[in-house]
């Protein structure tokens, strides 16, 4: 039967219970994690955020009652335990923070009852994610998840004092936003008011912290939720925070600067960390041509190399035909890896299919110097020797290439240097490779849409050199665009934006919108930019990548309190879920029945 904790007033968590403390009386209340019955003594260890402390249940201290309440207790009971701390009786516990003392419980209140969890309420433990997220309330009070969400808070406090002291105003955003659709797709919000008529969640602050720049708030801060109606991986959610700013009448570098001593403090502060600035800068086009990937993972070798003259003249009609056709043949050589099974590099090629490769060919440097090859019969010795040389090859080596079009080369090579890492253990947890990726191109080609489309987004200003291209050659325009990229993961991304009247509506025109179709949707800013405007530019972090990376975490899950699946469903509440047909009516909407219902 649960009591009242009326009168009782906790005054200490568990962990904060000391030595300091012998002799003293205390009132701790908590969960049981365990409960251990001698006979004459029950050992109970109570645990809270802080962590656990041991209680001790003696008849002679806690009376007949107490003694009794404390034999019914089991785990996840919840109670309140008035005693007096002393030194432990029996060998101390080195893996406790409170390890050295234990309370005499004198007084136990049972404030609620639990029936017996699905699964244990413990660190590290193997339960099936579902499991785990469809009793997200329970999984929440084990002692990791509770250690990365305690951080993530000290991450969000760290960020907020640094830019508070950098003089930046923390101003909040709209929620209810018109929906932009340039990149992914957003969330739709049906307005009542307003038949026919939704609102956006917003994909990010992006518009109204330029805006915010136009009316004189000079430093822009937001810890913001953001919103994208898109597929799901283990570092994406389609709710997700950023730590967001925007800073006016700066140029790339004061954008760097500031967000380069953030993360020092940051991380300093938050995990122990110690980053030495400046950080390392990487053009885009070196990125790929090193990486094949504008988030490269730099605690580990095994870049890509161009090959594509070595080869340009060779028997072999993969590589001739991918270099003829304005492709490029790039390898990497898996140092040591030249015994590599069969069977294994077989997987490697279906990997690499996944990563849109017709195949992938390979050479294996024999510890005789001699070669192993799927292409031999193709190229003659010396043209095998070359590549090799080309390569940086020694006995015992496996090189492993790719033939096609650059974009796919570089996301397949990219892609295969990271599985490779993995199987062979090359990804140091506790190694922070921070980069800068900047000189991204403005636009890329999208097949699928027939036009180009901005790399980044619509409001980030050309390379003022570049500019003249915009009309012959929009691909070769680049951005004055700069991403922050740790350990592989992009951490956060921006750019300096445009602010003229002129280079806007032109940056419209090349994606496509007609004046009137630019005005329609995005009129409100091109407005404001006739009425004065400051040079400005801004970054924003995705709060949840940052500390998954500080906690080691495979999932971004892992850092978040409520997380969905990859169907973007909440298995805990079942959202989204169906609303009555009053409610529909209400917003003048209907739902049409799927096929397969």
């Amino acid at each position: 039967m649960a009591e009242s904790m009326k009168g009782l007033k906790r005054t200490h968590r568990c962990t904060e219970v000391s030595n300091v403390n012998i002799g003293e009386t205390v009132t701790v209340m908590g969960w049981v994690q365990r409960r251990r019955n001698l006979g004459a003594l029950i050992f109970i260890d109570l645990r809270d955020r802080s962590g656990l402390l041991q209680i001790v249940f003696d008849e002679n201290n806690v009376g007949s009652g107490g003694f009794s309440q404390a034999e019914t207790l089991r785990s996840e009971f919840v109670i309140a335990v008035t005693g007096k701390v002393q030194k432990r009786s029996a060998a101390v516990n080195e893996n406790l923070k409170t390890g050295d003392i234990e309370l005499i419980a004198e007084q136990i209140r049972i404030l609620s009852e639990s029936d017996t969890p699905p699964f244990p309420i413990e660190a590290d433990i193997q339960t099936r994610d579902e499991l785990r997220l469809k009793y997200r309330y329970l999984d929440l009070r084990r002692p990791d998840i509770q250690k990365n969400l305690m951080l993530r808070s000290k991450v969000v406090y760290l960020m907020r004092e640094f830019m508070a002291k950098e003089e930046f105003l923390e101003i909040e955003t709209p929620i209810l936003c018109k929906s932009t659709p340039e990149g992914a797709r957003d969330y739709l919000v049906p307005s009542r008011v307003h038949p026919g008529n939704f609102y956006a969640l917003p994909q990010s602050p992006q518009l109204f912290k330029q805006l915010l720049m136009c009316s004189g708030y000079d430093r822009y801060f937001q810890i913001a939720k953001c919103f994208r109606d898109e597929d799901l991986r283990a570092d994406r959610q389609p709710e997700f925070t950023q730590a967001d700013m925007e800073l006016s009448f700066v140029d790339i570098d004061d954008v760097i600067d500031v967000n380069e001593r953030l993360l020092q403090y940051v991380f300093r502060e938050a995990i122990g960390v110690e980053i030495k600035l400046p950080l390392t800068r990487m053009p885009w086009q070196e990125a790929m041509d090193r990486f094949g990937s504008d988030k490269p993972d730099t605690r580990f070798g095994m870049e890509l190399r161009d090959v594509s003259k070595i080869v340009e003249n060779c028997g072999f009609g993969v590589f001739a035909d991918a270099i003829v056709n304005g492709g490029s043949v790039r390898g990497i050589n898996a140092k040591g890896q030249g015994k590599m099974p069969r069977k294994k590099i077989d997987k490697l090629v279906e990997f690499a299919k996944g990563y849109g490769a017709k195949g992938l060919a390979y050479l294996v440097i024999n510890e005789d110097g001699s070669y192993k090859s799927s292409f031999a019969k193709f190229m003659t010795e010396e043209e095998l020797a070359a590549l090799a040389s080309s390569m940086e090859g020694e006995p015992g080596d496996l090189l492993l290439f790719a033939a096609d079009k650059n974009r796919i080369v570089w996301n397949v090579l990219g892609a295969l240097r990271i599985e490779l890492a993995r199987e062979l253990d090359l990804l140091d947890p506790n190694q922070y490779n921070f980069l800068w990726i900047t000189d991204f191109p403005l636009l890329e080609w999208s097949d699928e849409e027939n036009r180009f489309m901005a790399m980044h987004h619509p409001f980030t200003m050309p390379m003022e050199e570049d500019w003249d291209k915009i009309d012959l050659d929009p691909g070769a325009v680049r951005a004055k665009a700069y991403d922050i990229v740790l350990n592989g993961t992009e951490l956060g991304g921006g750019s300096v934006r445009i602010h003229q009247n002129d280079i806007q509506e032109k940056m419209f025109e090349v994606l496509g919108f007609t004046k009137e179709s630019a005005y329609e949707q995005f009129g409100f800013l091109l407005d404001a930019f006739r009425y004065g405007v400051p040079p400005h530019a801004g970054l924003a972090y995705g709060v949840d990548r940052m500390v998954m990376h500080m906690v080691h975490a495979d999932s971004i899950r892992d850092v978040i309190a409520f997380p969905k699946v990859k169907d973007a469903s909440c298995l805990m509440t079942e959202a989204p879920g169906k609303v009555d047909e009053k409610q529909l009516k209400e917003l003048c909407l209907s739902v049409e029945k799927q096929m397969n219902e």
